[in-house]
């Protein structure tokens, strides 16, 4: 079994995309693949050519991450990629903002404790978000952002997909990334986007 984490915003839509190309490579590869939060506020603030409405807007995003971390701490780290995807419905499919009503929508949907939803500002569970936010930095470095993936031991920044393959071409995606990852003079390879988020 080939184990895979993944370091994902909720804020972020290209972090959406690649985690599922991931929920697709599960289906036809043997993987086991550990969702962890990052903070795009966090790696942002106290940049000076970060808008002030693009900070505000990630730092309404740690509300999801919150909740994420607290349900990890209580139910364990499976809970987190299930969280993440019904957070991911309805802010990148249903164009939803973020607020204490969809965590409470979310929790709901998935049959969790509905207190969960007080983390959402419970400022104190930041600590968390940036102590796993700095392991997946320290993996890949400081000048990328999210999605980060690591396959054993080598991370990368990406891969940024749009739309995500499905079926078995998503797993002869991820068998490039695990040959890529055997390679540790591979550091990037890069073209310009031409679309934009493919949801479909």
């Amino acid at each position: 079994m080939q184990k895979v984490e993944f370091w994902l915003d909720t804020l972020c839509p290209w972090a959406w995309m690649t985690s599922r190309w991931l929920t697709e490579v599960e289906k036809v590869r043997d993987v086991d693949i550990t969702w962890n939060v990052m903070s795009l506020y966090f790696l942002n603030l106290g940049r000076d050519w970060i808008t002030d409405e693009y900070l505000e807007n990630a730092h309404k995003a740690l509300g999801p991450l919150r909740v994420m971390v607290a349900a990890q701490k209580s139910m364990g780290p499976s809970v987190v990629g299930d969280l993440y995807t019904a957070y991911g419905n309805h802010i990148h499919l249903q164009k939803e903002d973020f607020s204490r009503e969809l965590s409470e929508r979310v929790i709901s949907e998935l049959g969790l404790p509905a207190s969960l939803a007080e983390s959402a500002e419970d400022e104190s569970l930041d600590s968390d978000i940036i102590e796993i936010h700095t392991r997946g930095l320290s993996l890949v470095g400081e000048d990328v952002g999210t999605p980060i993936i690591a396959v054993d031991s080598t991370a990368f920044f990406g891969p940024v997909l749009s739309p995500a393959p499905q079926g078995e071409r998503a797993g002869v995606l991820f068998d490039a990334v695990v040959t890529a990852a055997q390679f540790p003079e591979f550091f990037e390879l890069k073209r310009t986007r031409t679309v934009g988020p493919i949801f479909d």
